[in-house]
């Protein structure tokens, strides 16, 4: 008897499913970017309290890439339902999922506006795309350490760089937006896939630099300074907010974020209800957390998507700076 229990619990737990007394309780599993991390959270919190405990959802944050090897681990009883992403699957990953047999939706969810920051004490205001590219380019690691080396009009002291780590879309994105190519950085800056660990080290050090999600700008405007971007020297410098990414002018570090959800877990009743609850509510979960919500339009065309089970990817492996989310909804998808 008890090895027939032992079996019905693995299998119920392969399901999505965990016991809660003498009742199941269906399981939602995502992990991923800790950009998109806010606005899952806020899904999260509100499809559980919608559903009076019937559905647990779990939110993991392990960064973009780390969730994706989450999700499309071999083992399916291992895999998570949902990933979230801040910058589309790569053609590695794409690789991994179909060797997993593992079939995805990509959804975007939101605008990030990705901010660079400073600590309050430090008199900078605005900073050039070529300023930042002399900062944290792999030919910089060892060799630019002060504010003067980057730009003779810069504070005087030493320049202390914060970023997200390697397994994040976020450092991916602005490696490829700054640099010119993805993940292609210099090494030695203070790396964490927690945006938090990242806000306290900038707000503590007056010569630190870091980037993340707006989000996490705008939760401690109290202990950090935004920097306005110049997409180019002599081109105006632009400060993150709605508007500008709206309008087109916060570049090249405004971006889609995303979620991509399991096909074979989109078949299960509580997972279909919550991605429709995500995606039909995102743009006001998206405007609590501080991100940029996406046109009625967009939302409308990633729910369409949802219900027509459009698998792949509108990328094809690899990430695109100034793209437009009603471009990527209406490309035939790849995997």
């Amino acid at each position: 008897m008890n090895g027939f229990k032992l079996v019905v619990t693995a299998a119920l737990a392969a399901a999505g499913f965990v016991s809660v007394g003498a009742h199941a309780q269906s399981v939602i599993k995502i992990d991923g970017s800790s950009t998109v991390f806010p606005i899952s959270e806020a899904a999260a919190e509100d499809f559980q309290k919608l559903k009076k405990g019937a559905v647990k959802v779990t939110v993991g944050m392990s960064g973009t890439g780390g969730g994706f090897k989450k999700f499309c681990v071999a083992d399916a009883s291992l895999r998570t339902d949902i990933s979230d992403a801040s910058r589309p699957i790569t053609a590695k990953e794409m690789e991994a999922c179909k060797a997993a047999g593992v079939r995805y939706i990509e959804l975007p969810v939101a605008f990030d506006a990705l901010t660079v920051v400073v600590s309050k004490k430090n008199p900078l205001n605005s900073i050039s795309v070529d300023d930042l590219k002399k900062m944290w380019e792999p030919a910089a690691q060892g060799k630019i350490t002060t504010w003067k080396q980057v730009n003779p009009d810069f504070p005087d002291g030493a320049l202390k760089l914060y970023g997200p780590g390697t397994d994040s879309g976020t450092f991916e994105y602005f490696t490829e937006a700054t640099v010119g190519k993805a993940k292609s950085s210099r090494g030695d800056y203070t790396a964490s896939e927690d945006d938090n660990v990242l806000v306290q080290g900038v707000s503590r050090d007056t010569g630190g630099i870091g980037y993340f999600g707006y989000a996490y700008y705008a939760e401690n405007m109290d202990k950090l300074k935004a920097l306005a971007i110049s997409p180019a020297a002599g081109k105006p410098a632009v400060l993150p907010s709605e508007k500008a990414v709206i309008d087109g002018s916060y570049n090249p570090l405004s971006r889609p974020i995303f979620i991509y959800v399991n096909a074979d877990s989109a078949k299960r009743p509580e997972v279909k209800e919550f991605v429709e609850f995500y995606v039909k509510n995102a743009g006001k979960f998206s405007k609590e957390v501080k991100y940029v919500p996406l046109s009625d339009a967009d939302y409308k065309h990633a729910l369409d998507n949802f219900g027509k089970v459009r698998t792949g990817t509108a990328f094809g492996g690899h990430n695109e700076v100034g793209v437009k989310v009603s471009d990527l909804l209406k490309r035939e998808p790849k995997e």
